[in-house]
């Protein structure tokens, strides 16, 4: 089982974190052994969500800022050596109705494939990133990472993740709400009214993170930072050092600093990124009410964000010689989902197990192109097909595929989540079409073309287990000339039911892979050809 990022070694890779405020890049030299060497680090503010949350559209300057800077770090990228560019996108483009044309016009004009992540995946690497940079003890701590449009709240220790969750509430999305075009100073009428909002939106995420035990408050984002740049130059005349803790008094007189200013006036404060000045009482209100609410004393800052669990996340994902776990985090995430709606396991992995060896053989008869990657997703599509059984046997395809595409699945982007869920929808429903089946149409052309191979090989695949008996041990696929493949079954006794589970999906063969279909059943070493 091949599910590991790459085999390569010795390779440059460059991760991209495409926020709400800023786009932020990392560039690594890995070598064999899983240690890295970090070539660059850059970053730029683009306000990408701007203007965009009243409307859920990306307004045209603000994509054209976007695309220039990813354009500038693709280059850089590229130029420097690096063989492969992750490129994740947050809030903003998640959020965005017009972000389809916004990914197209960064994989044309930047040459860059773009993936939107889920909040929740945006809380996992952050902590990721966060946590692989600190020496926290054995304490609990709350990780909390304030952006332009959301805000990820991380419950953890030094190595493991208790409790995460998102919320819509960032920096720029409160400064639009509360603040647009005002540049006077807020009043504490205001103030308060920005951190009501912040309680309400957070109440629930707010009960179930005070049911740990907090040891301490590690805030990351460059809203966190500046913040606790003020509050050290406010209180100790001095630029802020690895270490300093700023106090919960410290930030609210910090605030109160801020506010009594108007917008001219807050650039000029000791400490503050004058850029900021417009969405930093936003974000330190955010900041006030969570550490208010969850009687945190103080916080400490990290200068490590997502970027930095990008690469955490792809290091574990690396093939090696017995250091990578036997359990990737993406698999252990599809089988706790697989597990909390009852699936059959059993018959999920034998259907696994023969929708891999499908694909195999397909790939190695020229029948499809598709790498690894997408060999991936089939697994975890296979895994999870008939998860909708929970709900009701009748169309039980239907409710898998929604249980898959709402489930927040941590460890993939959105177009992965997509392609898993119409994977397992159609392997019980008919060939997928554009005019009548929406979740089909919704993808883009590279992942419907997918979903042809992948939902037919798992067709197939579920049909060789159609009695849950696991009597078809594997498969081979034998072409011959140019219109009929052959698919040899070894089983361990006759399986007439398995057979008439193939041939029901003969003609969704044809239709992916421009081939008849024939049966040939191959029980304990004694032949028996089925047309």
């Amino acid at each position: 089982m091949q599910t590991r990022a790459t085999k390569e070694q010795n390779k440059v890779v460059g991760f991209i974190d495409l926020g709400t405020n800023s786009v932020r890049l990392l560039l690594v030299r890995i070598s064999s052994n899983r240690s890295y060497t970090i070539l660059s680090q850059r970053k730029e503010t683009i306000r990408l969500g701007e203007g965009e949350f009243e409307r859920e559209t990306l307004r045209s300057e603000a994509m054209d800022r976007a695309v220039m800077v990813c354009q500038k770090f693709a280059a850089m990228a590229r130029t420097q050596g690096a063989e492969e560019i992750i490129a994740y996108a947050t809030s903003a483009t998640r959020e965005a109705r017009n972000r389809a044309h916004f990914l197209r016009r960064l994989e044309e004009e930047a040459k860059l494939e773009v993936h939107v992540i889920s909040g929740k995946e945006e809380a996992r690497l952050t902590y990721l990133g966060v946590a692989s940079g600190l020496n926290m003890g054995d304490r609990q701590g709350l990780f909390i990472d304030i952006g332009g449009g959301s805000t990820e709240i991380v419950v953890g220790d030094q190595y493991e993740y208790f409790f995460l969750d998102t919320l819509k509430v960032g920096a720029i999305r409160l400064s639009m709400l509360f603040m647009e075009q005002d540049e006077g100073p807020i009043d504490t009428k205001r103030y308060e009214r920005i951190r009501d909002y912040v309680r309400d939106t957070a109440i629930r995420t707010l009960q179930k993170a005070n049911r740990y035990r907090l040891g301490m408050c590690i805030g990351s984002s460059g809203t966190i930072e500046n913040l606790a740049d003020i509050a050290v130059r406010q209180f100790h005349g001095r630029r802020r050092e690895p270490g300093d803790a700023i106090t919960y008094r410290q930030l609210k007189q910090a605030v109160e600093t801020l506010c009594a200013l108007p917008l001219v006036e807050r650039k000029k404060v000791p400490g503050i990124n004058p850029d900021r000045a417009d969405i930093i009482i936003g974000g330190a209100a955010i900041l006030d009410t969570m550490m208010s609410e969850l009687d945190l004393l103080e916080f400490h800052v990290s200068e490590r964000s997502m970027r930095d669990g990008m690469l955490e996340d792809y290091l574990s994902r690396m093939e090696g010689d017995g250091a990578a776990q036997d359990v990737t985090f993406r698999e252990a995430s599809v089988l706790r989902l697989g597990r909390s709606l009852g699936f059959d396991e059993g018959h999920a992995r034998h259907v696994a197990h023969l929708a891999l060896n499908l694909f195999d053989e397909a790939r190695d008869e020229g029948l499809h192109d598709l790498t690894f990657r997408e060999r991936e997703l089939l697994e975890y599509a296979a895994l999870l097909h008939d998860v909708g059984v929970s709900l009701s046997y009748s169309n039980h395809q239907v409710h898998s595929y929604y249980f898959i595409t709402n489930a927040d699945l941590l460890g993939f982007d959105q177009t992965e989540i997509a392609v898993i869920g119409a994977t397992a929808l159609f392997h019980r429903k008919r060939f997928p079409r554009k005019r009548k089946d929406p979740e089909f149409a919704a993808l883009d052309e590279r992942s419907q073309e997918v979903v042809k191979v992948l939902g037919t090989v798992l067709s197939i695949a579920e049909g060789l287990d159609r009695s849950h008996m696991g009597l078809v041990r594997s498969v081979e696929i034998e072409t011959v000339g140019k219109r009929k493949a052959l698919l040899h079954i070894h089983t361990i006794e006759a399986c007439p039911l398995e057979v008439w589970g193939v041939e029901h999906h003969d003609r969704a063969f044809r239709r992916t892979f421009r081939r008849q279909l024939q049966v040939e059943m191959v029980v304990e070493g004694q032949e028996e050809k089925v047309d």
